[in-house]
């Protein structure tokens, strides 16, 4: 039944979700070779730019599916111990209301989903995955003392521009939707991006004889995409509020308590308050924290009593078989011994 709720709140409710219905990728997206035009039409809701897009850049599109996976996993990871742990995006294509009512949570996923895609597009240029593009350009700053620049840098300009290219079509080419929430989606893209941009940085590898670092040979590269959704995490706790109003001549979004000052570029925005997950709502998009796992000890968000709302918890033993008491043997393997040990759990009512 929820399953069914959920598919047939997408269809009509798509105007909202579309831009990211590419994150359906990750169900057919790894089976599809990605060397025929006619493949890009296996994903129903690309918008036409975004087809055209995949028939001119037929190599881009496993660099894509990979970013689909990747924004899934990186979500749930970052999110896994608050009450929203990112099951928004468990059934993409299909999404929970949630994510259709220009919610903090829909802010975060569509930043999430932009940076991801550059991300990937920018590594596999390093990688020499893509012939439309290599190695990132030099960097201007001078070298240091102790360094020269060398090795193969990230490709952040040709992610940036052929993501962005993607993730923005919907938004830029529609007509459905209104314009607060294309609005909303594009700002918090770019916000993606921006976190994406701060990420890059210098890496280095040293040569020399005998591990010394006589040489060391530096590049910018992009950090993990782990590293992105954290630094988002935490612009989604303080994510602020906006309204769409008339500044001067034109319709903008600005902070609905603090509408004197522009919203910054810095910051994810949202239309409409979130529930507070707490319990089971398919017209909310709430899973509820019912048998999510709770720490006892923790003042966090997945302290049990923040993460049970008061409900309180049970608890239960488990017990956990491991290696230990490992032992080097010349040469050259590992032996280990199994070891059992019991911990107590702690689930929410």
């Amino acid at each position: 039944m929820r399953n069914l709720i959920v598919v047939l709140t997408v269809l009509l409710n798509s105007e909202y979700c579309g831009a990211i219905h590419w994150l359906g990728l990750t169900v057919n997206g790894s089976s599809v070779g990605w060397n025929q035009t006619h493949h890009c039409k296996l994903l129903d809701g690309l918008v036409p730019d975004q087809l055209q897009l995949c028939r001119r850049n037929l190599e881009l599109m496993q660099s894509i599916v990979h970013a689909a996976k990747q924004t899934k996993l990186a979500c749930q990871k970052t999110f896994s111990d608050m009450r929203w742990n990112c099951s928004s995006i468990v059934q993409a294509p299909y999404f929970t209301p949630d994510l259709e009512k220009g919610t903090r949570e829909s802010a975060v996923v569509f930043a999430l989903a932009s940076a991801a895609v550059s991300h990937s597009i920018s590594r596999a240029c390093a990688s020499g995955e893509l012939p439309s593009c290599s190695c990132g350009p030099a960097p201007a700053e001078q070298a240091g003392p102790d360094f020269r620049w060398g090795g193969c840098g990230d490709n952040l300009r040709y992610g940036l521009q052929m993501g962005s290219a993607f993730s923005d079509a919907p938004m830029k080419k529609s007509r459905s939707g209104s314009q607060a929430t294309k609005l909303m989606h594009l700002h918090n893209n770019a916000v993606g991006r921006q976190v994406l941009i701060d990420s890059m940085e210098t890496k280095c590898k040293c040569h020399g004889v005998s591990g010394s670092c006589s040489v060391k040979t530096c590049w910018k590269g992009l950090q993990d995409l782990s590293d992105v959704a954290a630094d988002l995490k935490s612009k989604y706790l303080a994510a602020t509020k906006v309204i769409h109003r008339h500044v001067g001549t034109r319709k903008q979004l600005v902070p609905r308590e603090l509408d004197i000052r522009p919203v910054r570029e810095s910051e994810l925005v949202y239309l409409v308050s979130s529930p507070d997950y707490c319990n089971e709502n398919d017209k909310q998009g709430s899973y509820g924290t019912q048998d999510r796992q709770c720490n006892k000890t923790s003042n966090g968000s997945d302290s049990c009593n923040l993460m049970c709302c008061g409900r309180g918890y049970n608890a239960y033993t488990e017990k956990i078989v491991e290696r230990c008491q490992c032992k080097y043997h010349w040469c050259c393997y590992v032996t280990c011994k199994k070891c059992e040990r019991t911990v107590e759990r702690y689930v929410c009512k």
